[in-house]
Parts: C-alpha cells; structure tokens; sequence
C-alpha cells in the first residue's frame, strides 16, 4: 500500500523516457507532424498525480543538461547510451513547461542526477518522519527505501516497500548499493565485478553480506558453492578497484545543496493559459475541453477518444432457435449491421465456420455458436440451422453489412455455398484510406487506437505456440465474448471512421469507387487461383541445389578454409578478420555487417563477396518458390491461392502473401525459370498485359513539364530522348550507355535518388553524377518544378496525394533528425506517382472485372495482379478477340496529359507471356 499524505518525489528523467518509448508503437502525432505520445502520457500522468494527492508535498525532478561528479570519477559512465531521440527531444521543453502550468514544484540541479536530488529529499523527510512516495521505474532507487521511503511504478501500478525490494532483488535495501557494484550497468556502462551475474551476486550478499565484508572474508565465499566461487577470491583481488568505483557511481548522494526547503514544494496554482498553449498546440482535445469547463474528459492518452464515450456492453450466446430468429428478424429490420464470422483456420481455402456474430447497435451483440466440439460443449443450433436461415439475409444486396476484413469471410462462406453480398463498409479499408500509416489495421490495433478500448486477444483464449486452440476447441464461456465484442468493435469502429472519412470528401470517394469495389474482385482472383507445374519446380530446386554446392566449394577454396556461409559471425571474421576486407558497416552492437547491401558493394571489387551474394540468391529463391510452391497446391481445386493485401502497403499498392507474387525476380535467368512453372489450363493461354513506364507518364502529368509531355504524346523511347537531351547529341547518335544513364536518372528521379545514389549506380564519379542531373533539370525544369512543390507541399500538410486524392502522411517530414527528413522528402515526391499508378490498376481491375461479369461462359479468368501487370487466362480461341479489349480497359482506367500505353503478350507460361 503506499503511504497517505505523503512527500511525493517524482522521477521526471525516468518517466520522460518511458513515456516517451511507451508511446512509440502509436507514432502519435499532431496534425502537422509534432510527435506528441511522450507529451500526452506525461500529461495524463501528472493529472492522475494531482487528482489522486490534492493535499500532498511534491517535486518533480529532471536531469540538467552536461557533466555530473560521476563524469569526472568516471568519464566513460553512461557513455554507451544512445544520444536523446530527436523526437523525444523535441518534447522536453514542452513537457516542462506544462509540469510548471500544472502548478508541480520543478526541480533541475547542475552536476548531479534527478536521482541524487531524490536522495536528498528523501532524506531530509526521512529525518522529519515523514512518509516518502517516489514516484519512478529506475531500480537505482531501491537503495532508498526504507520504513519511511516506499516507491511506486505508475506505469505498472506496483508499489514497492522494504519487502518488495528484497523479494524483486533477492538482496534488502542497504545492499542494493553492493548489488549494483558488483554486478555493474550495462545501461549506465558501470564496470562491476567481469563475469558476476544476478545469481552470484544474491549468493554472495545472501552468504557473506555487503563489498566490505566480502572483502574481509574472501577465505569463506568459495564454502557458498555458486559456479566459480573457488577462483572468486582471486578474481575479486584483481578486480577490487573496479568494483569500489562501481559503488561510488552506483550511490545515490543525498547530501546534495538544494535552494527549496521541504515546506517549499507544494502544489500551486494551475496556470490556464501557458497549459492551455501546449494542449493546443499538441492537439490535447480532451484536455483543452476539460480546463476551459466545457467537459469532464479524463484520459486523452489515445488519438480520438473524445466522440467514443465508454460503452456498457450485452453480448448474448444464442443457444437455442427462438433466440436465433429474435435476432434475424432484427437483422432484416436494421438499416446496417456488423458481420463477423469465427473459423477452424487463417487459410480462407480451407477453413469451416464454426460461429457467427452480429451487432446492429454500439455495445450490443450476440454470438451464434453451431461447431464448437471440445468435450462438455453445451448442444448448439446446428449449421445447416444457422446457415441456412442466415443465407437469404448475407446474399441479399439490399441488406447492408459492415466487417472487418470481409473478403476472407466472404471466402470462407463461399466454402459453405453462401455468396455474401451487400458488403457496404469494412472498417479495415476504412482505417486504410483514412490513414494508410497512422497505425496498424487490425481491429485490436484500431479499436486501442480509435475507440480507448483494449480488446480480448485471440492468445488470450486460444493460448499460444503449437499448444494454440483452433476457434472451434475453445469453451463458450471464453468464445462467446470475444466473438461478440469483434461484431459490436467493427460497429463502433465504423462509426468512428466512417465520420472521419465524411469530412474528407476525396478520402471517402477513394473508399466509395476504389478499394470497397475492388474487395470482391480480390475475392474472386483468390478462390480462382494459378496453375503452377510443380515437376518443373522440382527440377529446378535440384538444379539450384547443385549450383549451390559449387558455389559453397568455391567459397571455402576462395576462403582458404571452410565455414558456414549462412552464418554472419564466420562470415564476418572470414571477411573482415581473415581477408581483411574494407569494412563498409557494423551492426548495433559494433560488429562488421554483412547485410545484403554490404556484400553487393564488396561484390563489385572482390569474388568471395560476389559469390555468396549469388548463393543467398538462390538460396532465397528455392526456399521461398522452388521448394515451397509445389507445397502450397490445394489437392481441392490442384491450384496455389494467393492472399492479396489491401492494407498493408502504405501508397496504396497490392501486396500478396503465400506465395508473395510480387517478389519473383524477373531480371534474373533463375526468377524467369519460377515463372515459367506458371501455367495455364489445358486449351488456355496466359495473357500478361501491363502498363508501360506508367510512372514516368504520371511524372510527367504531374509535373507537366513540356519536353516530357512532347517526348510520351510522340511515342518517343522515353529513355532515349531523356539521352539526347541530357547529352545534346542528336536521336539517332544516341548509345547504350547513354540510354543506361539516362533510364536511371529517370527513374532515380522518381524515387528521390541523389547525385550521390546515381554515381554509385552509375559507376562514375559523384561530379559528373550531379552534372548530369542539372543537365535533366535543365532540359526538364517542369520536373525540378514538381519536386520542389511536392516538398513544400508536404511539409506545410503533413501529406501527399494521388491525381485520385489517397493522401500518405508523412510524419517524419518536419524532423529535425536529416536522415528521417530526407527520407520523406524522398517519399513525399515518389508517393504520388507510386499511389497514383497504384489507384490506375485498381479501377482497371474493377472495370476488367465488371467486363468479365458480363461474359457468360468459361472463356476468360483474370488470375493475378502483380505491380503494374494484370494476368489472365484466357481460353486459345479468344486471345485474339480479348486482347485489344483488355488493353483498352486498362488505357481507359485514367485520363493523364499523356497515352497510358498498355503492352501485352501471349504465351504457355507466365515467362512467355511477359
């Protein structure tokens, strides 16, 4: 229990950082790109402090900037500590100047730490009998308590008195100091005692008692029986110095000269209008309604919890049919109603369903259970009961559902014959098109984040690892609840975002007629899936294997020995020990890395290098396709099903999982062999048709830039007229190498490459790479043009947008950290092209699949979508009549300043068709 009425000490230095980290997965930040989590946290815990200790003595107490004592004993203390976050930094100030608003005493003393500060206060109290509360995460601070000084983690809600220590430390209070000097800091770099761990340390104090006394009986600590107490003795003598010092660092001074008496630190008066300036200023709304009296709001530590009051909730288990029609025909009547089901499996093609759930009104849901089969399971209604009521209802478009992530239970019912239709929202989408990178978009995630609710985990009911339950092995009692709550979050969820995106009317258009049309056609390529020729696979993994070998032998000759080449600790000593190889990068910790980047740079001047990038090449490409996907064909339909993902990648893009569609290389002899295991049906041809250098067609709408906008509507080699103009040389006298250069500065441009970036593409030296880049901007200063708006654009609104208006904010673009800024920068100008060839593909596969609905037969599948390029099969009697039609669909999904040209081929395999 803590104490009451007691001198409060708060550990300001310690909570800033732990409020800051605390706050960093949420990213949380102002409209403008101000990082604020470390603000808000600190903000709502200095209101519970004062709320909860009105009549209390109190000092908050903060590091001073530069050197302490421990500095001049020590220069190496705490020198292995990462210098502030500039995100953190940037809210120091802000923090204190609301800690002094809120009327707390503010304690800073030069040449010592806040711990030090504590100690004396802790002290003096102490002195007086009176009862101390420090307020702080540091274990440090153990050394403190006593019967008069106990501590407390808000962050935890742990309070910890005299017992507290020794059970948390193994060790009482007057030995923490010794604890910590023998077993050293790795966070404050103080030495302790080489090779002396937490267990040693216990043994030691436990059986001998403090340093002095060790040191006094050094004959008697090998009797204690730890591992390594018979050479202790003299390891102790040797490192006896070391050990002193780490005492002397680890002692908090509690005689420290402080200006304020203990009657001096009472609460004052709150300053309104300085609390209010920093509220405002990092959009604290709840707080700036709550001290100008218009509101009660209490904890503001999320980013939108202001319009999401706390919710009293009546989740129903139907068990019986009465019950179930009650709520059918509630269903039938409501306007809209949030739709969840519960499966044996993530894998859409294979799971069953094993419950259903539904929400019409906040806080209130029901849970109809028809598969759970663990031993005790109460009876239930069964599937064809539920699912046979429940389909009339999920195939009628006129009754509308919101979910989340609905194209898998859309797939998952299609198992049970039920074709949901009348999808109106999904809140997954709708958290996407929102803010693509605000957070994660899965309802736990977003429900924490949008509503200030912490929802019940699957872990929490399921457990974890290969002892997990699948849905259906789980008891009522546990899945009732959860199952309910993911209806009645979706619909609060919904609510909440759907509100957002109304006050953005292109935001919700982006929704309304690009990413809610295309859930269904995803759906549909899904259950559709490829035809892959495993045979052809598995002799290519034989090949590989073999190459493999050759390459692992001609490594270790090269070696001089032989080592594993998977491992980066032999790796790294061959290379960088042994060879003595130029080192380009360490790791965190301080060792040579060798990272992929790292071995492509060495690969350029040295063999061993080259050869182990091409070994993990391979190596890569067997494990993830050549072994893998023979793996993953579905004996049902003898086809491999693709996941594709909407919310995932922050432009807007598509990605795919299982197998990842995306990732297959294509410049490489290897990557065309995996796509030519992609096959169509027999009687079928594969048709690849993608659009052709769409974001340099973009770029030069976006920017329209006049040479550009000439160069694409005369159907020029737009890489051979960039050459001529660069380079002044005529079309026709254009080289190779001239094109080579001038393919990458257009497309370096396009995802913000420097000078730098271009010389080492370009092999050539970084002079002559910034020459060439101010000959391209001077032949096209449009595009210099766009780049500059873009930049300024984005660090006034925090955002960028598509020629469709799907924004991507960029937090990082008012950093002060140059690496981070530069990066958003680089972001800002490639996002907008990205995002917008992104969106063109999505309404071509919408206006592809809307052509498709209308042909009857069985002649044409659209199969996949990879980056710009949509992939079908199309029966051999068609190709030549569904060509031209494709082409044209996709030409038509934008009107740019320029032809959005689509090629396409036809072939036996995806290889060909490319």
């Amino acid at each position: 229990m803590a104490p009451s009425n007691p001198l409060i000490l708060v550990d300001g230095s310690s909570y800033l950082y732990r409020a800051f980290f605390a706050s960093q997965q949420a990213d949380l930040r102002t409209s403008t790109g101000l990082p604020s989590g470390a603000v808000r946290v600190m903000a709502n815990m200095m209101r519970s402090l004062r709320k909860q200790y009105p009549d209390s003595h109190v000092a908050v107490v903060f590091d001073a900037k530069g050197k302490t004592f421990r500095d001049e004993i020590y220069p190496e203390y705490k020198a292995t500590r990462a210098s502030m976050p500039d995100d953190l930094r940037s809210q120091v100030a802000p923090i204190h100047q609301m800690i002094k608003a809120m009327g707390f005493p503010f304690l800073m003393v030069e040449g010592v730490e806040a711990d030090d500060v504590i100690g004396t206060l802790a002290r003096q109290a102490t002195e007086k009998q009176l009862p101390v509360l420090i307020s702080t995460g540091d274990k440090d601070m153990a050394q403190l308590v006593s019967d008069h000084v106990t501590l407390i983690d808000t962050m935890k809600d742990v309070v910890t008195d005299r017992e507290g220590v020794i059970e948390k430390f193994g060790v009482p209070p007057e030995l923490i100091i010794d604890y910590l000097a023998l077993m050293g800091d790795k966070v404050d770099n103080i030495p302790g005692m080489t090779g002396v761990g937490e267990k040693t340390a216990q043994a030691l104090l436990q059986g001998i008692g403090s340093i002095d006394q060790i040191a006094a009986n050094l004959d008697k600590v090998a009797a204690l029986g730890f591992r390594g107490s018979k050479a202790f003795a003299d390891k102790f003598r040797e490192q006896e110095p070391q050990v002193r010092l780490s005492y002397e660092l680890a002692t908090i001074k509690t005689d420290v000269e402080l200006e304020q008496s203990l009657e001096e630190l009472v609460l004052g008066p709150i300053d309104k209008e300085s609390l209010l300036a920093v509220y405002r200023e990092y959009e604290l709304r709840n707080l700036v309604k709550e001290l100008e009296g218009s509101t009660d709001a209490s904890d503001d530590a999320q980013v939108e919890p202001d319009s999401t009051p706390a919710i009293e909730t009546d989740y129903q288990c139907v068990l019986t049919e009465a019950e179930f029609d009650g709520w059918l025909a509630k269903l039938a009547a409501a306007e809209l109603f949030a739709f969840d089901t519960e499966t044996t499996s993530l894998d859409y093609m294979e799971a069953r369903v094993v419950g259903v759930s539904f929400a019409i009104e906040p806080g209130k849901a029901a849970y109809v259970p028809f598969g759970h089969d663990y031993l005790g399971a109460p009876v239930q209604l069964t599937e064809a009961v539920v699912l046979g009521k429940l389909k009339p209802l999920l195939e009628d478009s006129t009754h509308l559902k919101v979910g989340q992530n609905l194209k898998y239970d859309r797939n998952v019912l299609l198992n049970h014959g039920i074709d949901l239709q009348g999808i109106a929202f999904d809140t997954m989408l709708e958290s996407y098109v929102l803010n693509s990178t605000a957070s994660r978009h899965d309802m736990d995630s977003l429900a924490k984040k949008y509503l200030g609710v912490d929802t019940i985990s699957f872990e929490a009911i399921a457990g974890k690892g290969a002892k997990q339950l699948t849905f259906n092995q789980i008891e009522l009692e546990q899945a009732a609840p959860y199952a309910a709550e993911d209806a009645d979050i979706t619909l609060r969820l919904h609510h909440a975002l759907w509100g957002q995106l109304c006050q953005e009317p292109s935001l919700a258009k982006v929704f309304q007629e690009i990413e809610l049309p295309l859930l269904p056609v995803l759906a549909r390529m899904e259950l559709l899936g490829t035809t892959i020729d495993p045979k052809l696979l598995h002799q290519q993994s034989q090949e590989i294997e073999l190459r493999l070998k050759e390459l692992e032998g001609q490594a270790h000759e090269l070696a001089g020995q032989e080592f594993n080449l998977s491992s980066p600790k032999q790796l790294g000593e061959i290379l960088f020990t042994k060879l003595a190889l130029p080192i380009i990068k360490k790791t965190p910790k301080g060792a040579p890395s060798t990272a992929e980047e790292v071995l492509a740079e060495l690969a350029e001047n040295y063999e061993l290098p080259r050869l182990l990038m091409e070994h993990r090449t391979l190596a890569k490409l067997k494990s993830t396709y050549t072994d893998k996907l023979p793996l993953m064909i579905k004996p049902r339909t003898g086809r491999v099903h693709t996941s594709y993902h909407q919310a995932v990648a922050a432009t807007g893009r598509l990605s795919s999982t299982d197998p990842n569609l995306q990732n297959i290389p294509i410049r490489n002899e290897q990557g065309r062999r995996i796509r030519q295991a992609f096959v169509p049906i027999p009687g079928y041809k594969l048709v690849a048709a993608d659009y052709s250098q769409i974001e340099l067609r973009i770029m030069a709408h976006l920017s329209g830039d006049k040479g550009l906008l000439t160069a694409f509507a005369e159907g020029k080699d737009i890489h051979k007229a960039t050459a001529a103009e660069v380079f002044g040389v005529a079309l026709d006298a254009v080289t190779i190498d001239m094109r080579r250069s001038a393919k990458a500065i257009n497309f370096g441009l396009i995802y913000g490459m420097s000078a730098f970036g271009l010389a080492k593409q370009l092999g050539i030296g970084r002079a002559e790479a910034q020459k060439y880049m101010d000959l391209y901007f001077e032949r096209y200063p449009g595009v210099l043009e766009y780049m500059e708006r873009t930049r300024q654009q984005a660090e006034a609104q925090g955002y960028v947008e598509t020629l469709f208006g799907r924004r991507l904010y960029l937090p990082e673009i008012k950093s002060r950290n140059a690496g981070l800024r530069k990066g958003a920068e680089r972001a800002a100008i490639n996002a907008p092209m990205q995002g917008t060839a992104a969106d063109i593909i999505k309404r071509a596969m919408i206006q592809v699949e809307a052509w498709l609905q209308g042909i009857q037969d069985d002649s044409i599948h659209m199969m996949m979508q990879v980056h710009d390029e949509l992939v079908f099969e199309v029966r051999a009697d068609k190709v030549e009549e569904y060509v031209p039609l494709i082409k044209a669909l996709m030409s038509g999904a934008a009107e740019l300043h320029v032809p959005l040209v689509v090629e396409a081929g036809t072939g036996d395999n995806w290889d060909q068709a490319h």
